[in-house]
């Protein structure tokens, strides 16, 4: 057979009530949901930073990293909402290499997704508890979201998932933003026809259910970069390219337009200090035209305790990516500031 059961996985259910959401986070979360709320619909001009691992791949690197969040936050809460990046499943172009906590909750060790489901489950909590701040996810597999979705306030639905219905059809049943990236091909076409399907009520099967949506009002849009048919990064965080995207929400008749800039990935061709450059550059433009100030939600940066990324081994560096390359603390705490006093 092609296909063996391994294990009998805990419905979301099961697993809230093993690892329940307290009262005072669940207020806490409620709060939060409303002030980043706030800035997709204009009634708030606070500028979302969405930053943290490019993957959450040790829960006690992670927190400290979150809590160290969590203290500059207090000194730029008047200017911006930090939303930390908790990403606990990766896409992965062939299919190789480390999926994330969710597979893998010890990255040298063979996937568990029991323990795995556990484990980001426990990591979301704890770095909640401790911080105070919700933290953002990728949405990777939709029917796994529901694991999360009492905890999160910020979901991301990446480059090579933005053209699946199911994707789609479930970011249209979330109340909190959900981000459609633009696919690794740079059609802004695609992307944008992704947010109208998400802002749209549906009819489909979730988890064995015929359920109905209403439509997310918050659905909106991530430049994060494409790749030509050679393979070279073709950036799209510049002026133009964000102008080129409020014509083209324009023509349509979406509500709340609006889309953060994914500062790595094909954006900086992982070259991971571009993401301070560019950053810069896209607070520059928002300055320089109304249009694209109410536009530009946000930015989204990967960054972690140390700089760089590291293969998984022996003498691993604590705090340091096994994925994508981030930025390390010192940096991320200047750049926090220095958008705090810009934007």
């Amino acid at each position: 057979m092609a296909m063996k059961i391994n294990k009998t996985l805990p419905s979301p259910q099961e697993l809230k009530a093993e690892y329940p959401l307290p009262d005072e986070l669940k207020e806490l979360k409620k709060r939060r949901d409303q002030e980043i709320r706030k800035v997709f619909t204009g009634e708030s001009d606070k500028f979302l930073v969405i930053i943290g691992p490019c993957s959450a791949d040790n829960e006690d690197s992670v927190c400290e990293y979150v809590n160290r969040l969590s203290r500059v936050n207090e000194k730029v809460s008047e200017r911006l909402i930090l939303i930390p990046r908790i990403y606990t499943n990766k896409p992965r172009t062939t299919g190789e290499g480390y999926k994330g906590m969710l597979h893998q909750p010890d990255p040298d060790k063979a996937p568990d997704l029991y323990a795995g489901i556990l484990a980001i489950r426990r990591m979301h909590l704890r770095a909640m508890e401790e911080s105070r701040l919700t933290g953002a996810d990728e949405m990777l597999y939709p029917e796994n979201r529901s694991y999360l979705d009492d905890i999160l306030s910020y979901e991301a639905i990446g480059a090579r998932s933005v053209e699946n219905q199911q994707h789609r059809l479930t970011a249209s049943g979330m109340e909190i933003p959900v981000g459609m990236k633009n696919p690794t091909s740079g059609d802004l076409s695609v992307m944008l026809n992704s947010v109208v399907a998400a802002q749209s009520g549906h009819r489909f099967i979730y988890r064995n259910l015929d359920v109905t949506t209403d439509g997310n009002d918050l659905a909106h849009t991530i430049l994060r970069g494409g790749v030509d048919k050679y393979g070279t990064s073709i950036p799209n965080y510049h002026y133009e390219d964000c102008v080129r995207l409020l014509e083209l929400y324009e023509k349509k008749d979406l509500k709340n337009p609006a889309v953060i800039i994914d500062a790595n990935h094909s954006n900086s061709n992982k070259a991971y200090k571009e993401q301070i450059r560019i950053v810069s550059e896209v607070l520059h433009s928002r300055r320089m035209n109304d249009g694209l100030r109410n536009l530009v939600k946000g930015v989204m940066v990967e960054s972690y305790l140390a700089e760089g990324r590291q293969d998984i081994g022996e003498n691993m560096i604590y705090g340091k990516s096994i994925t994508d390359p981030c930025i390390g603390w010192e940096d991320t705490e200047r750049l926090i500031m220095k958008i705090a006093e810009e934007c």
